[in-house]
């Protein structure tokens, strides 16, 4: 029965994703939007948060004071469907904290070049506010609905990381509650050793009640240049040599359309150009009814060029389209009389999707398709994508560089880069993140693809190379090979020392996939056997 219902999904996806899922998805992200602009316009208390975050206090007390044997590691009530993961935290199984009502915007400090949020403000409400005052963060994220909380304790990169780095590294000063209740300021100078691992933590150290972060000055526009790169080596080499230079564009990433074709994207901050022959080149690229923005890009392939894009479509160019996500999932989106009748209704809402997922259609998620965003050094890029066309035959694929800091001897989470990687005369090496968004080569071919084995596979290189997934993706590795891979020494003494280890998840369990994966390696190896019949 559930091979039928998956059967049925997959062969009518588009229609009941038009039909039904769109038109639906509209609604209820309408819902919630409105919501948010009410509560942003007539709900919004900054001047409570202390008075929140001492609720919070009393809740975590409340929970210390009971027996020890009766105590649930405790996590947010944040429900599941409105994080960005693509899993689903078990959280029915640990002691929810009530903390929605942190979602305000707490100041800005010019001087500084700070702002001061609550953890659920999202990246489209913060771009709000600081739009208006001239001000981005200065690591922001292609998705409007991510939490800032989320990224900080996650995994935040964009297309300035070059300059600045992950999310984390843009981070003054976290306040968190402990495990015994007590507020504490965390900073570098205040408390060294949780302020350096905070940061890919996933709220498994404490409980995230405020954060301040690093802003940048902004102008109306980015000017972007597109340019065409037709070689392998040609676009890693010429990625590297601007992601290190000292005159680096603000804005830079690359889309890789086949092995030896990409066109690489630089964007700085403009004014509006007054130019009569500029103003021609201003292209509002968020508008419903224009291409999706990777198709837009890939018309730059040959001729290269330049153009104007008001700085909200830019932040926001991949959000119709999900990046290419889309594509697969409604073949006839970017079509322009689909666009012209119904793309006001793009995209698909993510948290529609995840609040109607079914353990099937789950299940299907994670065997049919690849939604993965790795961070590897930029001396194994060629190899990355070697290994990404080998295992799931598919293009585009994204590139954002970003640096990765050397903390020194267990100095967080992230694997230490090898020396080798560290840029001369800096204190970090230059990554990137390699997105891998879609549906494999085979799958779309309608051929069987053993995808989880595929993924392992990927997760091997990376660790060969001292590189790291985004944990809010799907993760198929064992505990053994979770923790060979990232650096758990400074975690571990920060859990014990704060009294973390009893009272909150531990972090593999917070990211372990929801399946057994065993059971999943052993199916698909009954693949083999069908493909040799």
């Amino acid at each position: 029965m559930r091979q039928k219902l998956v059967d049925l999904l997959t062969k009518y996806r588009s229609l009941l994703l038009v039909g039904v899922g769109l038109p639906v998805g509209f609604v209820f992200d309408a819902v919630l939007r409105l919501r948010a602009r009410a509560y942003e316009a007539l709900g919004a208390a900054p001047e409570r948060h202390d008075e929140k975050v001492r609720d919070i206090q009393e809740q975590v007390r409340r929970w210390a004071s009971q027996p020890a044997g009766e105590r649930k590691p405790m996590c947010t009530d944040r429900r599941t469907w409105m994080n960005l993961s693509t899993r689903f935290e078990p959280k029915h199984t640990w002691h929810k904290v009530r903390m929605g009502a942190l979602r305000d915007v707490l100041g800005l400090d010019e001087q500084a070049r700070t702002v001061r949020v609550e953890p659920f403000v999202t990246v489209g409400q913060a771009m709000r506010y600081l739009a208006q005052r001239g001000y981005m963060l200065a690591v922001h994220l292609e998705i409007a609905d991510a939490t800032i909380g989320g990224l900080a304790l996650a995994a935040g990169m964009t297309t300035h990381s070059h300059k600045v780095g992950m999310l984390f590294e843009t981070v003054v000063a976290y306040e968190v509650v402990l495990a015994d209740g007590n507020l504490v300021r965390v900073t570098k100078d205040s408390h060294p050793d949780l302020f350096r691992a905070m940061g890919w933590s996933h709220g498994t150290l404490g409980l995230l009640v405020g954060i301040e972060l690093a802003v940048v000055p902004i102008k109306k526009y980015v000017h972007m240049r597109y340019v065409p790169v037709h070689s392998q080596q040609g676009y890693c080499d010429e990625m590297y040599r601007l992601a290190t230079a000292e005159d680096a564009p603000h804005f830079l990433e690359a889309t890789v359309y086949a092995k030896d074709r990409a066109v690489i994207m630089c964007g700085d901050f403009a004014d509006e150009p007054t130019d009569p022959g500029e103003r021609a080149k201003i292209n509002h690229v968020g508008r419903w009814y224009k291409p999706w923005f990777y198709k837009h890009v890939e018309t730059f392939a040959e001729r290269g060029g330049d153009e104007y894009i008001p700085l909200q479509d830019y932040i926001l160019r991949h959000n119709r389209s999900i990046f290419w996500v889309v594509a697969h999932m409604i073949p006839e989106g970017n079509h322009p009389l689909f666009r012209a009748l119904l793309g006001w209704l793009m995209p698909p809402r993510i948290a529609f999707l995840k609040f109607s997922t079914t353990p099937a259609v789950r299940k299907m998620t994670f065997t049919m398709q690849v939604f993965q965003d790795i961070v590897l050094p930029m001396s194994a890029m060629k190899r990355a994508v070697d290994l990404v066309a080998e295992k799931f035959e598919m293009f585009p694929i994204l590139l954002y560089p970003s640096r990765v800091y050397d903390h020194g001897e267990a100095g967080g989470q992230l694997p230490r880069p090898f020396p080798e990687d560290i840029v001369p005369g800096t204190d970090h090496a230059m990554y990137f993140d390699l997105g891998v968004y879609g549906v494999p080569g085979p799958i779309q071919r309608g051929l069987p693809f053993k995808t989880v084995h595929a993924m392992r596979a990927m997760e091997a290189f990376t660790a060969s190379v001292r590189g790291f997934p985004f944990l809010y993706a799907d993760t198929f590795m064992t505990r053994d090979e979770f923790e060979a891979m990232f650096d758990l020494r400074l975690y571990r003494q920060v859990r014990e020392r704060y009294g973390a280890s009893a009272a909150f998840p531990d972090l593999y369990d917070k990211i372990k996939p929801e399946v057994d994966v065993l059971a999943v390696l052993d199916e698909e190896r009954d693949l083999d056997t069908t493909l040799a019949d």
